[in-house]
């Protein structure tokens, strides 16, 4: 999952250095109150909200099977607990929506961002914005099947060489 989003973040910005040209101002280490808002326009066009919203339920989920592990015999009053505080925490994913949207506006510059803004907001960028999901998940399935084809290479090679050396692994 994190390969995953890793994957996806560099094909974005990738994009967004290719959408805003080779000769571009120095991004802001304290960026303006207007390149934040454009930066969480962009968040919120991306549905940068999505990505997050399980983080939630997962660190719920994760604290909850911590008390499990040592309390198992409250587990339908853990259950009951988890599931409010999932709702209680909800909202609290729009922090990292807000993150977010800062860390674009230290990377980049406004009139980047208006570039990167205006290219999500024309129809090959709301296409991307649709496509690139199921693109990276292609990308990493696949990446997966080399993986695993060039792991079954090494272990021939491997056995070979031990072989060599008198080994039979």
């Amino acid at each position: 999952m994190i390969a995953r989003l890793c994957m996806r973040y560099a094909l974005i910005g990738l994009v967004a250095v290719a959408v805003t040209g080779v000769a571009r101002p120095e991004p802001a280490a304290n960026p303006s109150p207007a390149a934040i808002l454009i930066a969480k326009q962009i968040a919120q066009l991306k549905d940068v909200h999505a990505l997050f919203d399980p983080l939630v339920r997962g660190v719920v989920e994760k604290v909850k099977n911590q008390f499990m592990q040592t309390n198992f015999m409250f587990a339908k009053d853990l259950n009951e607990i988890a599931a409010n505080l999932e709702r209680e925490y909800a909202t609290r994913a729009g922090e990292l929506v807000d993150i977010t949207a800062r860390i674009y506006a230290e990377h980049f510059s406004e009139a980047e961002l208006k570039d990167i803004l205006a290219f999500y907001q024309s129809p090959v960028g709301r296409k991307v914005i649709v496509e690139e999901p199921k693109v990276m998940d292609e990308s990493m399935n696949r990446a997966g099947q080399w993986g695993d084809a060039l792991a079954e290479d090494v272990i021939v090679k491997m056995r070979a060489e031990m072989k060599k050396r008198g080994h039979d692994i």
